[in-house]
């Protein structure tokens, strides 16, 4: 265990390093604690998607399939509504099971909104991170007990790693891009999100697609059989490690943490202009302002892009937050979908409407700065009427 707490200890230098050259700003994250009874991360009554699995499975109203090959996983990624074509592979060796992981036996991650669940071929444990609407991410274990029941365990172990500056101190969710020199790559990689360029992205995954950016740090694989050419991929419930999913797990890693950040900041009674600050770090991850270009056309190789996009909610002209563009970004509409998510509506009234108002303040043209440039006329005008399309509440807001 020893090993491992030394490993996180590293990472977590180098991401806050990594973080602050990216931001420019040191170490800003949440100030509060951890116990405050505004927050009680480790004793506050859990709504996230898998502490409802467990006490469903624990009441007998939910049986989950124990399968020779991958355990639980295939009955728990259906009854958590995550897809196969979500499938990610990663063979660096960031995990409690490290020691399991390699080229070829990379780990598994398949995600939704809501929750990621990873999986290592051989390993009797299911790891699982999902986002509580008001705690943030929640991370736990599913493990087949002697009796041959499964076994729900919140893990406090993840913590060492998932609570750090490029978090925003709170737990969170983290895309490590690692390099070649070191076998477990802490000593030359770091967190990366939307804001990195591709050329710093994606090292330590298998990255499969008919059309991806060359110059990154993955091992890109353009044909079939995909992920199989590179590893025996036997029990793995997918051949894919598609590159369009892995972006859009990028961007929502950081957008869920900032969710977490502001809901926490605010309920422990944050000062209006602290409120403020993270409101305009949100909106601007929010709108992909800071978002690197991508260096050309970008496919996928599963049906996660088609899947993803049909998921809606839609405008009444069938346009969708999840509808994607991957020519020179990633969305075809410069607002995140995260905007649906229970997180987002859990916040505090005080932080949704300052985001609401941050969001129409940037796309009506109120706001001046420069920053905004980026955002053409079009993109805001679209964007306007797809959220007073789907999104009531903003529809609702005075001031627009």
């Amino acid at each position: 265990m020893k090993w491992r707490v030394l490993f996180c200890l590293a990472l977590a230098t180098i991401v806050a390093s990594m973080w602050m050259t990216v931001s420019g700003q040191p170490g800003r994250g949440f100030t509060g604690s951890f116990q405050a009874p505004a927050i009680d991360y480790q004793q506050a009554p859990l709504a996230d998607a898998v502490s409802q699995l467990a006490r469903r499975v624990d009441a007998g109203d939910v049986h989950l399939s124990y399968d020779e090959h991958s355990g639980y996983l295939s009955s728990v990624l259906r009854e958590l509504g995550v897809s196969v074509d979500s499938q990610l592979l990663v063979f660096s060796q960031t995990s409690l099971l490290a020691s399991q992981i390699s080229p070829k036996n990379p780990r598994a991650v398949y995600f939704n909104d809501r929750v990621a669940v990873a999986w290592v071929r051989g390993s009797q444990t299911i790891e699982m991170a999902s986002q509580d609407p008001r705690q943030g991410i929640i991370f736990q274990r599913l493990e087949r007990t002697a009796s041959g029941a499964p076994s729900f365990a919140r893990s406090t172990e993840c913590l060492r790693c998932h609570v750090s500056w490029e978090t925003f101190a709170v737990p969170g969710l983290m895309v490590l891009s690692t390099g070649p020199e070191d076998a477990a790559g802490y000593a030359t990689g770091g967190a990366v999100d939307d804001r990195h360029p591709v050329s710093m992205r994606w090292g330590g995954w298998f990255v499969t697609g008919r059309s991806v950016p060359a110059g990154s740090l993955g091992t890109r694989i353009t044909a079939p059989p995909w992920a199989a050419a590179t590893f025996d991929a036997t029990d793995y419930l997918s051949p894919h490690s598609d590159v369009v999913a892995l972006m859009t797990l990028e961007h929502q890693a950081r957008a869920a943490n900032l969710l977490t950040y502001l809901g926490w900041e605010t309920r422990i009674g944050a000062s209006r202009a602290r409120v403020d600050e993270i409101v305009r770090d949100l909106v601007d991850d929010f709108l992909f302002v800071d978002a690197a270009p991508l260096p050309g056309r970008i496919v996928g190789s599963s049906t996660f892009a088609e899947r993803f996009a049909s998921l809606g909610p839609a405008d009444r002209r069938g346009r969708s937050l999840r509808q994607f563009d991957l020519t020179t970004r990633l969305m075809r509409y410069p607002c995140s979908y995260m905007i649906y998510t229970p997180a987002f509506d859990a916040l505090p009234d005080v932080a949704r409407y300052a985001v609401y108002d941050r969001i129409a303040e940037v796309l009506s043209g109120r706001n001046p700065s420069p920053v905004y440039t980026t955002l053409s006329g079009a993109d805001r005008q679209a964007v306007l009427e797809i959220l007073r399309d789907t999104k009531p509440e903003f529809a609702s807001r005075a001031s627009f």
